[in-house]
């Protein structure tokens, strides 16, 4: 039983069920009490252009992209219903990328707001995207139709000549019995900035760790890549009030 719909739910409606069912636990309301566990591998993650690279290192430091150009690498990623600041049902994802040199965060917050869905970005949520969203033969795209920075209680557009667009398309790949996520970046009169795309099993668990198999352990985080355990914290988003095991 839940008390909200997901954010996606709530922007979307009926139309959520049309994504493939073995979609539908990863944007459909997690229950009180659970959490949504998932264990993949991207093939893919981060950008050739090394210019870019001391920008991305920077917005890696705050969680949200990281100077890399990697391939085949493992990542977890953990979903948390919570709440916002105005009451408003979200979802906090934390995206763990276990490079070979150390392990890192990629933080986000999911809300349903009177204007769609928007996306707190990074451990404080500073950086917001406006997604549109639809459903297309089972599968869920979002593309960014603005991008913002907080700063303090304001909300400053970027312009849209420098404001990366930002597309991501979730479906379910038969041929490999998996969720498949592609993120795309792309900035105008430059083109792609950056990606990340791959496969992951996805499950919703009551009140525990999910029963996959474990990775091998890697290096230890590297604080100088982008993780920050003392900011891997929005303070706009509250999880839920912790129940005992329901009858």
């Amino acid at each position: 039983m839940t008390s909200a719909p997901s954010p996606y739910g709530a922007v979307l409606g009926d139309a959520l069920r049309g994504l493939h069912p073995r979609l539908l636990p990863y944007f459909e309301a997690i229950p009180t009490g659970s959490t949504g566990h998932g264990r993949g591998t991207f093939s893919v993650v981060g950008t050739p252009r090394r210019w870019l690279w001391p920008v991305l290192w920077v917005l890696g430091r705050q969680g949200l992209l990281f100077a890399v150009d990697r391939r085949d690498v493992p990542f977890t990623v953990r979903n948390t219903p919570g709440v916002d600041a105005t009451g408003a049902v979200t979802v906090r994802a934390v995206r763990t990328f276990r490079f070979a040199d150390g392990h890192r965060d990629m933080v986000d917050a999911v809300t349903a707001t009177p204007r769609g869905l928007v996306d707190r970005l990074g451990h404080r949520g500073r950086w917001l995207a406006d997604l549109s969203a639809s459903v297309d033969d089972g599968a869920l795209t979002m593309r960014s139709t603005r991008l913002a920075l907080r700063v303090g209680r304001a909300r400053v557009p970027l312009p849209r000549a420098i404001s990366p667009v930002v597309s991501l398309h979730e479906s379910y790949d038969e041929s490999v019995g998996r969720q498949r996520v592609s993120v795309l970046l792309d900035l105008p009169l430059v083109g792609r900035m950056y990606e990340y795309t791959g496969h992951f099993d996805y499950e919703v668990v009551a009140d525990g760790p999910p029963d996959l198999p474990d990775l091998p352990d890697g290096p230890r985080p590297d604080r100088r890549h982008g993780h920050d355990d003392d900011h891997d914290h929005d303070p706009d988003v509250t999880p839920p009030t912790r129940r005992g095991p329901r009858p």
